[in-house]
């Protein structure tokens, strides 16, 4: 029902701020005397000074917030969860549901960079995100992102070891990162520009470090791989699983060049690496008669994808719905827990957040 009577509210009052302090200044006090008259254009010039004053001060607060925010933004957080929830729907128990982004921030993958198990599980992944997924993380999780990321090239520094992936890595994110930046303003990237110029050459002074990195001889005074018999040698490279390996372990010595030219090393690699009816498409004769292995193996690579192998994964309970590293125990009420858990590879971990 409306108010019909005399309108209660007051005209209103200003505060100004004076030599003695705050004064409550209203309109019933100019209408009071003519010898308030000059009193209230002082108190006008008070109140327009006091207002452009209190600009000031607001722009000089939001300035100081801007600065602590981003003083705070260098300090990399990062979370220590084992295992976390992975719940796709809302339910009476929870409400929504879990992203890409929270699980990045969630699990413990700062743990998992300093383990050399899961290292290149942990770098497969940041790859994958960069090719696609970067525009779908929170602003948080993409400031976790990098902060990763800064971490594992730090690791590659100091340990001198996984150099190659690392590059690639950072090529690839360089790469979409310079396609993202194009779109700005078309809500693809969190934040703004400036600070993804920034990281940009975070990226651009990483790769030059790489570049530059010195690997250091180790000094050994047991056996060396090239002490061994040359059956011996043949074994160690057959459990590599990457043919780029084979070729910088033939570039050490030309005896061990020698035995990285071998055959029958390089039909096994294929046959790991991709199906019989794929290595059928792309066969390659030499003159001789002979199947080129070695150069298909390389032709392969660029038509298939190759066979991943990582030395630990994360796994996931079909029962509970929990995604865990193997190592740590998750809280499932299943009888038996190992038929109930399955590994799950970088790409099935990007998957299993797509609703």
């Amino acid at each position: 029902m409306p108010f019909l009577g005399q309108d209660w509210r007051s005209p209103g009052q200003s505060w100004v701020k004076t030599e003695e302090g705050w004064k409550n200044f209203s309109s019933d006090d100019k209408n009071s005397n003519d010898s308030d008259v000059s009193y209230c254009k002082t108190e006008d010039e008070c109140f327009q000074e006091n207002l452009r004053l209190s600009v000031t001060y607001d722009m000089a607060a939001k300035k100081r917030r801007k600065d602590f925010m981003n003083n705070n933004a260098k300090i990399p957080y990062f979370h220590k969860e084992k295992w976390i929830y992975v719940h796709k729907g809302s339910t009476k128990e929870r409400h929504g549901y879990c992203t890409l982004g929270e699980a990045l921030n969630r699990l413990d993958f700062c743990s998992a960079i300093k383990d050399n198990r899961r290292f290149n599980y942990v770098v497969r992944l940041l790859e994958l995100i960069a090719k696609s997924q970067l525009p779908s993380l929170s602003g948080v999780a993409q400031k976790n992102y990098m902060n990763i990321l800064e971490r594992v090239v730090q690791k590659v520094l100091d340990d001198q070891q996984n150099v190659r992936p690392i590059k690639e890595l950072l090529q690839t994110l360089y790469v979409s990162l310079c396609g993202l930046v194009q779109d700005m303003g078309k809500s693809v990237l969190v934040g703004n520009i400036n600070c993804w110029v920034h990281r940009m050459e975070n990226i651009l002074q990483w790769q030059q470090q790489l570049d530059n990195i010195q690997i250091n001889r180790p000094v050994s005074k047991g056996m060396t791989l090239t002490d061994l018999p040359a059956s011996l040698q043949l074994n160690i490279m057959e459990r590599l699983s990457d043919g780029r390996d084979l070729v910088s372990l033939g570039q050490v010595t030309p005896d061990l060049g020698q035995l990285t030219e071998d055959r029958l090393l390089w039909k096994r690699l294929c046959q790991y690496h991709f199906t019989d009816r794929q290595i059928r498409k792309r066969l390659m004769v030499s003159d001789k008669g002979q199947l080129e292995w070695k150069k298909m193996y390389f032709k392969l690579c660029r038509c298939y994808p190759v066979r991943e192998q990582y030395s630990e994964t994360l796994h996931f309970c079909t029962h509970c719905h929990i995604l865990f590293w193997k190592d740590t125990n998750h809280p499932c009420t299943a009888n038996n827990t190992e038929s109930c858990c399955k590994p799950v590879s970088p790409q099935g971990f990007i998957t299993l957040f797509k609703f």
